[in-house]
């Protein structure tokens, strides 16, 4: 059994006390410039993509309840929002509509109108905002009469029909000017789908954002009611992945940049760290991850009860997804994070 040291033990006898260490990794914490000076990972503003919901009407903000300090924007209020967030570094947006309940259907048509809300939004985000990076969701669920990614059939959900009008979204959101699509559905072969109808009449510049590995997650609940687009029956567990798989993700990807995907997504980010860090280390692609609404959530919920130090826990929960590899991070903490870092 060692002496035990006690503050007022001579610095002699401590010394002698001490059993000797030939490794102390404590040296490199002793300051914070060497602890920033030997850190492994560092969260930038430049990785952060900004979710933002857009809905129609003019000069308006709404309250998302349970998303606390977070809003559907009118268009006009909207490229408000968007310049505040690239003055403050942030590069890329993702654009999610609320669309009304009479323009959704069962085929999602509203979905590739070319004056529907989002081309207009991305043509007057280009024309205002043209360094601003554009990805646009593709996917029925906003459109659909069902709140599904998919044409429904005697309670299933159709895969090929549902692809054919992805593909037909895909070319209306290229058209008006995005950057990146970003197919959210699920559907088995709708990356090569799309790629190939992108190249096919000269869009061969835009990306594809691939939510490659997206779970069932119940950490959906508060996108969904921003946008209204909550399933009327069962749930997505026939097209979004399970939450008990690892190795399916790992195909679902190895699929995706097959077909001709630029960018691998994992969403949730939080609940899935390990999927992140498993895919990361299979492909050379940019991995993303969706730091979703529950998490966002969760957060504030915490924050609003005293119960945590919200700023602190932002940082560490982004932190942890840029540990486990994701290059970049869709987060609806991104101004807050922006003005944090700055």
């Amino acid at each position: 059994m060692t002496d035990v040291v006690s503050p007022s033990t001579p610095q002699s006898e401590i010394s002698q006390s001490v059993i000797p260490v030939t490794q102390r990794p404590r040296r490199l914490r002793r300051t914070e410039t060497l602890r920033r000076l030997v850190r492994e990972n560092t969260l930038r503003v430049d990785y952060l993509i900004y979710p933002l919901f857009v809905m129609e009407g003019e000069g308006q903000r709404e309250a998302i309840p349970s998303m606390p300090g977070y809003y559907r924007y009118t268009l006009d209020l909207l490229l408000q929002e968007v310049r505040e967030a690239g003055a403050l570094g942030i590069g890329a947006i993702a654009l999610f509509p609320l669309i009304p309940s009479d323009q959704k259907d069962n085929a999602g048509t509203e979905s590739y109108n070319p004056d529907g809300l989002i081309p207009r939004v991305v043509r007057a985000l280009k024309q205002a905002v043209p360094d601003m990076l554009i990805i646009t969701d593709v996917a029925l669920d906003p459109y659909s009469s069902e709140g599904h990614d998919g044409i429904v059939q005697d309670g299933k959900i159709l895969n090929d029909e549902t692809v054919a009008v992805l593909v037909k979204q895909a070319l209306v959101q290229a058209e008006a000017g995005t950057d990146f699509v970003a197919p959210s559905d699920m559907m088995d072969g709708r990356i090569g789908a799309i790629r190939k109808a992108l190249d096919a009449v000269g869009w061969i510049n835009v990306g594809i954002l691939a939510y490659s590995a997206k779970y069932a997650s119940a950490y959906y609940g508060p996108f969904r009611d921003a946008l209204d687009s909550a399933p009327k029956f069962g749930d997505k567990k026939t097209y979004q992945m399970d939450a008990a798989n690892a190795r399916e993700a790992i195909k679902e990807v190895e699929l995706d940049i097959a077909e001709g995907a630029d960018i691998v997504m994992v969403k949730p980010a939080l609940a899935y760290l390990d999927i992140i860090c498993q895919i990361k280390q299979r492909t050379n692609l940019p991995v993303a991850a969706y730091n979703v609404s529950g998490e966002y959530a969760m957060i504030k919920a915490a924050a609003a009860q005293g119960w945590i130090d919200e700023k602190k826990i932002i940082l560490e929960t982004l932190t942890s997804m840029k540990r486990a590899g994701a290059d970049l991070i869709l987060t609806y903490f991104a101004k807050e994070v922006a003005l944090m870092l700055r």
